[in-house]
C-alpha cells in the first residue's frame, strides 16, 4: 500500500465521520428536534456540510490521487474502486463553492421544516418561496456540474452514477406502456378487495411491536439499529452499529406503517450488510439509490406482500391484533394488501401504479430544474399531469404537490431511483429464485436467511466496485429492462384476480 492510498484512506474516513456528525443531525431533525431548533440546526448542518467540502477538495486530495493514478492500480481491485470514486468526488466538488454548498445546505434544512408545516397545513403559498429558491440554487450547482450533459442528468450523477434521461426514458416508456394496459385488466376483474380489512382499529403500539418483529425477522439487527417515528419515513445509516429507521403511524390504517417498516428495513439491512472494513470508503458505501431502493421494494414488495410470507405472519398478525380480523381469511387480507387502484398519495400506491407517480415527478422535476416550470406553477402544473396519468385531480396540495419531502431538501434527481429501484429488483428476485430454489417455501417457513445471505454476498459486499447496470449485468447475465417486473407483476395479479 503506497503512502498516497494510506493518506486518501485516513484523509476520507475522518471525512466520513464528519459526514456522519451530519447525518445524525439529519436525523434528529425529522424526529425529536422541536420546530424552534429549525434555524440553529440549519446553521449546525451548513457548518458540518462546508467542512466536508473543505476536505474533499483539499489540492493535498488531487496530490495523492495522481500520484496513485499514475501507478495504475489493478482495475477491479479495492484500492481501485475507492480512487476512482474519490476522484470523481473530487473533481464534482471542486467546481462547488464552498459559500454554495453551505447554502444549500442552510436553505434546505430550513426548507423540510416548512415544507412540514406546510403540508399539515394543506398550504402551498407557505411552501412557494422555500421551493423556489431550493430550485435556484440546485439549478446553480447543475449548471456547474454539467460537462456535456444536460442540467437535470448532472444532478441524477449524485443518486445514480453514470445513468441519463436519455436511458431512463429508453426503459420507462416501455414500463409505462405495459402498465397501462395491466392496471386496467385488474380494475375490469370481477374480484374485488375489501379494503375495510385494513381499516378497523390497529392500536399503534401493537402496529410498532408486530413490525419490529417483522423486520428482526427479515434480518434487521435491533442492536445496531432503532425504529423511531417521523412525518416521512426514511432510513438514515449513521455508521457501523448505527442503522436508524423510521415510519408513521395511523391507527385506523395498518399498511402505511407496517409496509413502511418493512420498506425502510429493507434499506436497513443494506446499510448493515455493507463491509464495516472498509467503512468511510466507497468499498463501504452503497453504490446507488437505485440498487439501494431495490432492496426497500424488494422486501417490502416481492417478499412482504407475497402469499407465502403471509403464510408465516398472518397467523401472528391475528395474535397481535386480538379479534380485529377474526372473520378475515388468509386469502381475503392477502387480496387487500395486493390491491390496484389508482391513489393520490405516492407511498399508499400499489406496486402498479407506484411507477407511474414516479414518472410525473421525473417529468415536473426536469421542467423545475431546466426552468421551464416555476414554483409558483408547480400545484396546477402537477394536476394536469396527475390527472393525464391516473384520470382523477388530488383533492388538496397536500394529497398532490406537497406529499412529498424530497424537494424541500434538495433531493431533485432523486425519483428515477424508486422506478429503478424496482426493475433491479425484480431482475434480482428472479436471479435468486435460480440460484436458491424455490424462495416460497422458505419464506412459509419463516426462512429469509439464505435470501438475505445472497443478497450480502451478492449485492452489499461489492461496495461501488460496479455502477448500477453493471452490478446487475454480473448478477444477471441481462441489461436493465422493465421485463421480469412486468412479469413479476402479471403472474401476481393474473394469480390473485383471476385475469
Amino acid at each position: 500500500m503506497s503512502d498516497a492510498y494510506t493518506h486518501l484512506l485516513s484523509h476520507f474516513k475522518q471525512t466520513a465521520l464528519l459526514g456522519s456528525c451530519e447525518s445524525v443531525l439529519g436525523w434528529d431533525e425529522r424526529t425529536y428536534m422541536p420546530r424552534g431548533g429549525a434555524a440553529h440546526r440549519a446553521d449546525q448542518i451548513a457548518l458540518l456540510a462546508g467542512l466536508v467540502h473543505d476536505r474533499v477538495t483539499e489540492p493535498s486530495v488531487d496530490g495523492w490521487l495522481q500520484a496513485i493514478e499514475a501507478d495504475e492500480p489493478d482495475a477491479g481491485s479495492v484500492e481501485a474502486v475507492n480512487v476512482r470514486e474519490w476522484r470523481r468526488a473530487y473533481d464534482r466538488a471542486t467546481r462547488m463553492p464552498k459559500t454554495l454548498v453551505e447554502e444549500i445546505a442552510r436553505v434546505t434544512t430550513v426548507g423540510q421544516q416548512v415544507w412540514m408545516e406546510a403540508r399539515a397545513n394543506d398550504d402551498f403559498d407557505a411552501f412557494e418561496e422555500i421551493l423556489a429558491d431550493v430550485v435556484r440554487l440546485k439549478r446553480e450547482e447543475a449548471r456547474l456540474l454539467a460537462e456535456g450533459t444536460s442540467l437535470y442528468d448532472a444532478l441524477l450523477e449524485d443518486y445514480e452514477p453514470g445513468e441519463t434521461t436519455e436511458n431512463l426514458q429508453r426503459v420507462f416508456g416501455p414500463l409505462k406502456e405495459a402498465l397501462v394496459p395491466l392496471v386496467a385488466r385488474v380494475g375490469e376483474a370481477s374480484v374485488k378487495p375489501d379494503l375495510s380489512i385494513l381499516h378497523r382499529e390497529y392500536p399503534e403500539d401493537a402496529q410498532s411491536a408486530f413490525g419490529t418483529e417483522v423486520a428482526a425477522a427479515i434480518g434487521f439487527d435491533f442492536e445496531r439499529g432503532r425504529l423511531d417515528v417521523t412525518t416521512h419515513p426514511f432510513c438514515s445509516g449513521l455508521g457501523p452499529g448505527d442503522t436508524r429507521i423510521t415510519t408513521r403511524y395511523d391507527r385506523h390504517e395498518l399498511n402505511q406503517a407496517f409496509f413502511g417498516i418493512l420498506h425502510e428495513a429493507g434499506h436497513g439491512v443494506y446499510d448493515q450488510g455493507l463491509s464495516p472494513e472498509h467503512w468511510g470508503t466507497p468499498m463501504g458505501s452503497a453504490v446507488s439509490l437505485g440498487i439501494h431502493e431495490s432492496q426497500s421494494r424488494l422486501w417490502e414488495n416481492f417478499v412482504g406482500r407475497s402469499p407465502a410470507f403471509w403464510r408465516q405472519f398472518y397467523p401472528k398478525l391475528k395474535a397481535a391484533f386480538p379479534g380485529v380480523l377474526d372473520d378475515v381469511d388468509e386469502s381475503n387480507f392477502v387480496l387487500a394488501v395486493n390491491d390496484v387502484r389508482p391513489s393520490f398519495i405516492r407511498v399508499e400506491a400499489d406496486e402498479a401504479t407506484y411507477n407511474l407517480h414516479i414518472m410525473l415527478r421525473f417529468e415536473l422535476e426536469q421542467a423545475l430544474i431546466e426552468d421551464e416550470l416555476q414554483a409558483a406553477d408547480v400545484p396546477s402544473a402537477w394536476n394536469e399531469l396527475f390527472e393525464s396519468y391516473f384520470g382523477m385531480r388530488p383533492e388538496s396540495d397536500a394529497s398532490g404537490c406537497l406529499q412529498d419531502i424530497h424537494w424541500s431538501g434538495g433531493g431533485i434527481g432523486y425519483f428515477p431511483t424508486y422506478t429503478l429501484g424496482n426493475l433491479y429488483a425484480a431482475a434480482l428476485f428472479d436471479q435468486a429464485g435460480k440460484d436458491l430454489g424455490d424462495l416460497d417455501a422458505q419464506f412459509e417457513a419463516g426462512e429469509f436467511g439464505p435470501l438475505l445471505q445472497w443478497l450480502t454476498t451478492k449485492v452489499y459486499n461489492q461496495g461501488m466496485r460496479y455502477y448500477s447496470n453493471d452490478l446487475s449485468m454480473v448478477i444477471t447475465g441481462t441489461p436493465l429492462s422493465h421485463e421480469p417486473l412486468i412479469g413479476h407483476l402479471t403472474r401476481k395479479y393474473e394469480t390473485l384476480y383471476g385475469i
